[in-house]
Order: structure tokens, then sequence, then C-alpha cells
């Protein structure tokens, strides 16, 4: 699901009220490591058959403050409609660098690079500076119903098994071996096929495709967000005030109203549900510092 520019602004508002006093997060509790896996996915839906395989590299470096991911995947869907039999076959490259806050999307098909804010991170920095992060995205997988159902040795790793919304995953000191999904009738599976942990991993590693970097409309500077920290701050608490007293079907109205914003309008009524409850949740967290 596609992030809207709602959201974006509404966090990284909240992100740079926050001050610059945030220490160096620990998204895992290993230094390094270079991580391969092997993929697939099947199953069928809306008359379609599904059928997919890839391969995906993770490096990483500082504990995970820094980490590249390299992912090749084919994907074949299959449609008969009227009698008439369809295939198509689709090829995909994804290469995302983190680094330190920042996001970075290489697009191959018009060979450049997009740059924004990763979300996540600046939001466990604003609301749980001293928390260790993985932890506090353990705890959001609490929120999210989700549970930890057992432990078991993958590898030579012994790792804790978690399950929430259908997704299992087996995690070591926070970092995901394994993942398992049914979905929709869609099932989709991922796993570590090389493991290497705390090694030197060669900054060549992280380099990304020569191409030029487009900042997208959500890319904050330190800058951006000591100029944010002169806000009326006043106003600001007014605007969250009266955010989080709109029930779903108000909220709903207002977001749906810049008929531009593509993402917004294309979003279903349970993503639009979940982008909801996600506001509400950190205007609740803001309040509650």
């Amino acid at each position: 699901m596609k992030k809207s520019s709602l959201v974006i602004f509404l966090c990284a508002t909240l992100v740079s009220c926050t001050g610059n006093s945030q220490k160096e997060l620990k998204r895992y509790q290993i230094k390094s490591g270079i991580v391969k896996y092997e993929s697939t996915i099947n199953g069928k839906v809306l008359g379609s058959t599904m059928s997919g395989s890839g391969i995906e590299t993770i490096y990483f470096k500082d504990w995970g403050a820094i980490e590249l991911k390299d992912e090749k995947s084919t994907q074949t869907t299959k449609t008969k409609i009227f009698g008439q039999k369809k295939e198509e076959i689709k090829q995909t490259h994804i290469v995302n660098k983190l680094d330190n806050g920042e996001w970075f999307t290489v697009d191959f098909d018009n060979k450049e690079i997009i740059a924004q804010r990763s979300l996540p991170m600046d939001m466990i920095a604003a609301f749980h500076p001293n928390a260790d992060a993985g932890d506090v995205g353990r705890d959001m997988i609490k929120d999210l119903n989700g549970k930890m159902i057992g432990e078991e040795d993958y590898m030579g790793y012994k790792c804790e098994i978690w399950e929430a919304m259908g997704v299992k995953q087996w995690v070591y000191k926070h970092f995901t071996l394994k993942i398992e999904s049914t979905v929709m009738g869609i099932t989709t599976a991922k796993k570590a096929t090389s493991i290497q942990f705390d090694i030197n991993v060669p900054d060549t590693h992280f380099t990304l495709p020569d191409f030029p970097i487009k900042k997208a409309a959500n890319f904050f500077s330190n800058e951006s967000f000591e100029e944010d920290m002169d806000m009326d701050m006043e106003s600001f608490e007014e605007d969250m005030d009266k955010l989080s007293k709109l029930s779903f079907n108000e909220w709903k109205k207002m977001a749906l109203a810049d008929k531009e914003d593509e993402e917004m309008q294309n979003m279903s009524e349970k993503e639009l549900r979940e982008m909801y409850d996600m506001i509400q949740k950190m205007i609740k967290m803001r309040k509650g510092k």
C-alpha cells in the first residue's frame, strides 16, 4: 500500500516537533551482515493464477542504520476470459537503500533515484527516542493483535515466530530470516538461504547506480526540521485536536476532497480505515509524551 501525502505530511510534522536530541537507533541487535533469500508466490485470485520466484540480498551495517536491499523476481499471471487464455510475465528489479533515516529507491525505468525520509524510522525516533527500534517494532505487531506463537531453530539461529494479519515471521535479534503468508488465496514465502552476521561489509555493497537523485515531496532535511521548529505550536496543537475528534467518515470525506491525490483516491475502504487508525494512534502518542 502506498503512503498518501496526507499521512506523510502528518508524520513529518510530528517528527519535526520533537527536536534534534535523537540518538542513533538500532534496528537490529546485530551489527552487520549479508543475507541472501529465495522467494516464491503462488495462488489464484479473481480468476487468475499467479506463480513466481525471486532472489534477494540484504547488506547492512551500523546495526541496520545503513542497509541496501537488492531484489530480482519473475511473476507469471495466467488468466482465462471467455474461453481465451492470456499469460503475462513480469520481471522486476528493486533496489532500496536506507541511510540513517534517508530512504532511496532506484527507478530503473526512468533511470533516477527517488529520495525521501523513512517514516518508520522518523516516527520511532520521534516517539521513542530512548527505545530499541526493534523493540518498538515488536510492540507495533502486538498493537495489530499479533503475537509470538513459538520459537524455532532456523539455519542454526534461534528465532522467535511472530504471527499477525495472516503473516508469520521468523525473527532473530529483530532481523527477519523467514516469512510466510496466505492472503486472499495468494501464498508467498521468503526464506534466507545464506546468512553471514557480524562481518565486515565493504562499502561497495551500498553503492547505488549513477542516476540523478530526485527528492520526493516528503523529503525533509535536518535543516527543514529546524525551520519547522519555528512553526506556530498553538495552531498545530489545535489542528491535532480537531483531527482527533473526527469520525472515520468525517475524516474520509476530508481526505478524499483532494481529487488530484491519486494515491488517496485509489485506496480501498480497508486501506483508508487503516490510515485513519494510524493517524489517531499517532495523535494519542503525541498527547501522551
